[in-house]
């Protein structure tokens, strides 16, 4: 069972914190993120991104991008998610994510109790680590406001599911708006509601 674990046994500048966001939404991607910081990285307020507010994370995006050692944000996009199954597919974000760091990570924390498959790095869970270790932190804000930039845009691209006030989450708002409307091409068919079509009225691709 993965534990959580102290990391003074690397240098901190090549540890990568690693989180991903909107695993348990019913539309778009999936994004991860990976964030390494220097012992000196001076950046005050990071938390679990769930901790902070909107603008909180806003501020803390474009801070941890200049301060980090190194950042990346990655996705996995909604037919893969439709293929391989939500949990493959955040671990393929947060794959791509660690492999997109330059410089590389030498050691991988990340959120959560499993491991991607095929990192370039040595790794460990840590479960709840984005309330434990800065560089998840970090990764956890990074991961979040990218992907909630990216609903706002879609909300745009699909009017009347509102994306840019829900994020793509389950609320009442959009399950009724999928009940009005049906399933978008961004929808994930294999969560419920979603792969229910009797309870639609039509579809809107």
């Amino acid at each position: 069972m993965p534990r959580r674990v102290a990391i003074s046994s690397y240098t901190l500048s090549f540890v990568a914190g690693v989180d991903e966001a909107g695993r348990g939404c019913l539309a778009g991607p999936v994004y991860a993120a990976a964030v390494i910081l220097d012992a000196g990285h001076g950046i005050r307020g990071l938390d679990d991104s769930k901790q902070l507010t909107a603008l909180q994370r806003e501020n803390l995006f474009d801070l941890i991008q200049r301060r980090a050692v190194a950042c990346a944000i990655a996705r996995a996009e909604v037919e893969e998610i439709e293929r391989l199954n939500i949990l493959h597919a955040s671990m393929l974000a947060m794959q791509r994510a660690v492999e997109a760091l330059s410089p590389a990570a030498r050691h991988c924390l990340i959120d959560g109790n499993r491991l991607p498959p095929a990192l370039p790095c040595s790794a460990e869970a840590v479960v709840e680590g984005d309330a434990i270790h800065s560089p998840i932190m970090a990764a956890s804000i990074l991961a979040k406001v990218a992907r909630d930039r990216e609903m706002q845009r879609l909300d745009a691209e699909f009017p009347g599911y509102g994306f840019a006030k829900h994020k793509g989450y389950g609320t009442s708002e959009h399950l009724a708006a999928l009940r009005r409307q049906g399933p978008s091409s961004i929808h994930r068919m294999g969560f419920a509601p979603c792969a229910q079509p009797d309870l639609f009225a039509g579809g809107n691709a």
